[in-house]
């Protein structure tokens, strides 16, 4: 079947509606939702029931592009910068070093085994050298997965952060392969470009998004979602633009936005965590498409051994040395090394020789297609699992909540305080955006001439306005009425059980 402007709207929303429910279900049987969208779409196919005829690696890699920027901006808005802040030399050393080491060795373990290039097996070794940020939220928020001493905040980091190398090396690898007689040191000026660049404007673009969210008048809530997607493609074109790393830039941009108050913060989160989905479960459905099953049984041996290769060795042994500077057990070094799933990115990345027409694309395509769903049934199901065997999970009951849920769940919090607002407080007159509020208290209703009212960033708080506050620790209340410049009377907090 050839999909047409006629059907692609039933085609697609059949596709999409059958995915969500399958994902249902998927956890039940501890299958990675993801995989799952991938198998739809493979079932869609030419080569499927389906019989959907898709062969565009060149629209393949636009959606790609696309849905990794919201899948990336979403994770960077989730992203709490006091959980990242101790791991942060961790992770920033996982994205790169890490990263690093992976396509080198597994690189030269495919040159030993193939008949590839030296440049040939590093490309495919720096095409499945990161991390899949999409696998890594989606599974570990998906099973709201506890871990013991910021191991997940360390993931998350990584995997959020650690695409724009493996990106970078992709592009220098491909080049060396078009042209053989460059060496590997004709490339390092792009790539110390692209991530300087890419680091600058991911934090020049969120300190500009945030002034324009907070200060821009929209007549409608939901006109800020769309303002900052737009802020979002403008920060990413713009840095790939001027010869950065648009990756590294939103994924920057997004985690400064999701540690600022911002005016309607709620719908803004709100709105990107439901669209990350969406962009998800179209990525893995058109990857899909795009593979053709019969295409890849014959390298599904050579396949299956560079990806136990990658997950067993490569990965591990990338990993052990990389954290060599740190102290961490043991038992933590080697979680983290099983945390190393590949998913839609390293896909979306293997387009890129296809566009470029090397000789071996079509080959490098198919075999990182088998090593991405490899990654996923076999580490993405047992995550879980081995968090257990290695002694690094908490229990159910002791799981912390998600920034989200800490700071915009609608459930109440365990403390409740209402303050009371007198004409001489300096918060008088003052824009609850601009009261520099922790980030661990909301503001859930104001009490103003009888009424209760739901505020938002540009809110005013006025006097005898009567602020009922909530929060999950009384320390945190102390941090509250410093932000409203008044003295805490402790007897009047109440407790909710």
């Amino acid at each position: 079947m050839n999909i047409t402007i006629e059907n692609i709207i039933l085609i697609g929303s059949v596709l999409l509606l059958i995915s969500i429910l399958a994902g249902k279900t998927s956890y039940r049987f501890g299958i990675p939702t993801l995989l799952l969208f991938l198998t739809i779409g493979m079932l869609a196919g030419s080569d499927g029931i389906g019989g959907i005829y898709f062969d565009n690696p060149q629209i393949a890699q636009f959606i790609g592009v696309v849905s990794l920027n919201f899948i990336l901006f979403s994770g960077g808005l989730d992203t709490n910068w006091q959980s990242v802040k101790p791991v942060l030399k961790v992770g920033v050393v996982l994205s790169t070093v890490g990263v690093l080491l992976t396509a080198i060795g597994l690189g030269y373990f495919v040159y030993l085994i193939t008949d590839f290039s030296i440049y040939e097996s590093l490309l495919l070794g720096a095409i499945v050298s990161s991390t899949d940020a999409a696998a890594v939220f989606s599974i570990l928020r998906g099973k709201n997965l506890a871990l013991k001493k910021n191991l997940r905040p360390t993931l998350e980091l990584e995997s959020g952060s650690n695409d724009p190398m493996a990106y970078v090396l992709t592009i220098a690898f491909l080049t060396l392969v078009q042209f053989p007689e460059k060496n590997i040191l004709s490339v390092l000026p792009m790539f110390f470009l692209q991530m300087i660049l890419g680091g600058a404007a991911g934090f020049a673009f969120g300190k500009l998004s945030k002034i324009i969210i907070n200060r821009i008048r929209l007549d409608f809530e939901g006109l800020y979602p769309v303002l900052t997607i737009a802020l979002m493609f403008i920060a990413f074109s713009a840095t790939d633009a001027i010869g950065g790393n648009g990756f590294l830039a939103i994924y920057i941009c997004s985690v400064y936005l999701g540690n600022q108050n911002l005016i309607h913060k709620k719908t803004i989160m709100r709105m990107f965590d439901g669209l990350a989905w969406l962009m998800e479960i179209v990525l893995f459905l058109t990857l899909g498409l795009l593979v053709f099953p019969s295409e890849i049984v014959p390298y599904m041996g050579i396949g299956l051994l560079i990806a136990l290769f990658l997950i067993f060795v490569a990965r591990p042994v990338a990993v052990m040395i990389s954290l060599l500077p740190f102290k961490m057990k043991l038992r933590r070094r080697f979680y983290i090394s099983w945390v190393g799933l590949r998913g839609a990115v390293p896909i979306v990345f293997a387009t890129y020789p296809l566009l470029a027409g090397i000789e071996k694309a079509h080959i490098i395509f198919n075999i990182v297609f088998f090593v991405s769903l490899t990654s996923v049934l076999i580490q993405g199901s047992s995550l879980s699992i081995v968090a257990k065997w290695l002694h690094v999970g908490l229990p159910k009951s002791a799981k912390p909540l998600s920034p989200t849920d800490e700071l915009l769940s609608e459930h109440p919090k365990a403390v409740m305080k209402e303050i009371t607002i007198s004409e001489s407080c300096p918060a008088n007159g003052v824009k609850i955006v601009n009261l520099n509020f922790p980030k661990k208290a909301i503001i859930a209703m104001i009490q103003r001439n009888g009424n209760y009212l739901t505020p938002n960033g540009l809110t005013k708080i006025k006097a005898n306005d009567k602020l009922v506050v909530l929060t999950d620790k009384p320390e945190i209340l102390d941090k509250v009425y410093d932000s409203l410049s008044l003295k805490r009377v402790k007897e009047n907090d109440t407790v909710s059980k």
